[in-house]
C-alpha cells in the first residue's frame, strides 16, 4: 500500500490522512491498540469543550478529534509514551491546570526558562502515564501552533514540533518507513500493543520481550 504510493510526503500532508495510515498500520499489526481508540468526537462535544476553554481549537486538533475522540484508556500510541486525550479530557486537563496555576502563581514567567508553568492559551491534547500533558501553544506569534510539554515542574519547548499535523505525519512515517521520531522508535509488546522507546535496539520491557515494529503493512 505505502510503497506503491507516489509522493510519500504529499500523501501524509493532512491530519486525517496521517490518522488513516496509522489506523491501517494498527489494524495490521497492533489491533489491541487500535481497539482502544475512541470513535470520532461529535461537533457538539467539540463546541462544548471550546466554550469551556473560551477559544477555538486549531483546525488540526479539530480534524484529529474527528478521526478519534482520544482513547478509552492510557496507551503508548505516540512517542514519549503518550496517549491522545478525548474532548472531555482536553477540557478537564485545561481546567485542572488553570486552577492549579491560579493557586500557585503558575501564570508568572519564571526567570530560569522565561516561560510560565501554565498559560491559558495552551491546549492539552495528549497525556503520558504520569500526567505530563502534550500541549499546543496558541499564543500569538511565529511559534503559534507548536507542540510542547507541560509537566509537574514546568513546560518544555526545547524539542518542539511545529504543529500537530507535522507530528502525526512523523508518527505515520515512522510506522511505514521504519524511521524514528526524535530518537523514539516503534516496537510491539508481548501482547501485541504498540510501544515507543529510545533507540533501535531495545529488546525488553519490564522483563517481557519487545519486537521491532514491522515496517508498513507487509
Amino acid at each position: 500500500m505505502w510503497t506503491k504510493m507516489a509522493g510519500r510526503e504529499d500523501s501524509m500532508s493532512s491530519v486525517s490522512s496521517s490518522w488513516h495510515h496509522i489506523d491501517a498500520w494498527l489494524a495490521a499489526h497492533a489491533p489491541v491498540t487500535l481497539a482502544m481508540l475512541n470513535p470520532p468526537a461529535t461537533a457538539e462535544a467539540v463546541e462544548s469543550a471550546q466554550q469551556v476553554l473560551g477559544m477555538r481549537f486549531p483546525d488540526e486538533l479539530t480534524e484529529s478529534l474527528k478521526c478519534h475522540d482520544g482513547a478509552i484508556d492510557w496507551m503508548s500510541l505516540f512517542p514519549e509514551q503518550q496517549s491522545p486525550l478525548s474532548v472531555a479530557g482536553i477540557a478537564r486537563q485545561w481546567q485542572i491546570h488553570m486552577e492549579t496555576a491560579s493557586d500557585s502563581d503558575g501564570f508568572v514567567r519564571r526567570p530560569w526558562d522565561d516561560e510560565p508553568w501554565w498559560h491559558s492559551r495552551w491546549i492539552p491534547w495528549g497525556e503520558t502515564a504520569d500526567g505530563v500533558v502534550h500541549i499546543i501553544d496558541l499564543r500569538p506569534g511565529p511559534d503559534c501552533g507548536r507542540l510542547g510539554w507541560a509537566g509537574h515542574d514546568g513546560c518544555d519547548f526545547s524539542d518542539s514540533c511545529p504543529s500537530l499535523g507535522t507530528y502525526l505525519r512523523e508518527v505515520s512515517q515512522a510506522l511505514y518507513l521504519g524511521c524514528g521520531v526524535r530518537g523514539m522508535y516503534p516496537y510491539l509488546t508481548s501482547n501485541g500493543q504498540l510501544w515507543w522507546d529510545l533507540g533501535e535496539d531495545c529488546r525488553s520491557l519490564d522483563g517481557e520481550p519487545l519486537l521491532p515494529a514491522p515496517v508498513g503493512l507487509g
